[in-house]
């Protein structure tokens, strides 16, 4: 995921003789970390990526009949839960591992940083605007699947949206504003950008789900520190109505009650709004700490 940046010209960072302000040094930052993301391979291949998957549901549909997603008779909800439990929440995860990945341990690791930090402007502002830059990317991305997605549903089903896809799409953002968060932690976090890179895909893709279920079949305790537990109303809105918080689980001979049981935890929605936004506070602040006591060196 190497790619070249362009530098910040000090000239862009001044008006005359005066030093912009910290909101202004943030804009500066965005606007030309965003402009390296358009000119790099990463977000072709993202927005490509996403445009492939989108448009081969719209052609297996075409196909099969919409029928075939949302089930006989159909319906909006089934129609719109089955389109958007195929990619939005992995598409958030590349989106987070693409965008931010690198986007501090990519100025050790190329030296960048030492031209950055040598102009009259502050870490967090470097830091903030990189992550506005690296949000700003992926809403577009999510905003091609969106428009496909919608498109798909008014050819089908017209003006019948139903509530739970507008409540998907904000918790969609909000894991998105915590999986970036999580990521530039650990791109402060290393100085090299394979490291961070991988610590974080895997985490995100497997290690969350590992850890949620070995923590509730074997301590039998709610995963409530996880991340992509958290991430579970996303899919889970679409279910009316929304799944208990907590399900007996029995199998095994006599599974009438004398086989062996499980209890299965489903985040409520006030709860998994305050593990993702929990995760988003706490990991950017981490990572911005860590960004401003490591050295250039």
């Amino acid at each position: 995921m190497q790619q070249q940046k362009e530098s910040i010209p000090p000239a862009a960072s001044l008006e005359g003789n005066k030093l912009p302000t910290s909101i202004g040094q943030v804009g500066i930052i965005a606007k030309y970390e965003i402009l390296n993301y358009f000119r790099s391979r990463r977000f072709l291949i993202l927005l490509a990526i996403t445009l492939i998957i989108a448009l081969a549901l719209t052609v297996a549909i075409a196909y099969y009949g919409a029928s075939s997603l949302a089930g006989s008779p159909l319906n909006a909800l089934g129609f719109y839960a089955g389109w958007y439990s195929f990619a939005p929440t992995l598409i958030v995860v590349f989106c987070s591992v693409f965008f931010g990945g690198d986007a501090i341990s990519g100025e050790f690791q190329n030296k960048t940083g030492y031209f950055l930090v040598g102009n009259p402007i502050r870490r967090s502002s470097i830091y903030i605007g990189k992550w506005i830059a690296a949000f700003l990317a992926s809403l577009i991305i999510m905003g091609v699947y969106t428009a496909v997605t919608v498109v798909n549903g008014l050819y089908y089903l017209g003006t019948n949206i139903p509530s739970q896809y507008g409540e998907a799409l904000v918790f969609t953002l909000v894991y998105l504003i915590a999986g970036l968060g999580f990521t530039f932690l650990f791109s402060s976090l290393f100085k090299s950008s394979s490291y961070s890179i991988l610590v974080t895909i895997i985490l995100l893709l497997f290690g969350f789900s590992i850890i949620d279920t070995l923590v509730t079949n074997l301590a039998h305790v709610e995963p409530w520190f996880s991340l992509s537990y958290g991430s579970g109303i996303v899919s889970n809105v679409f279910t009316v109505p929304y799944p208990p918080h907590q399900t007996s689980l029995t199998f095994g001979p006599g599974g009438g009650g004398g086989g062996a049981g499980l209890v299965q935890y489903i985040a409520t929605i006030p709860e998994g709004l305050m593990i993702m936004l929990g995760y988003f506070v706490v990991t950017s602040i981490l990572g911005l700490l860590l960004f401003e006591r490591k050295e250039f060196n």
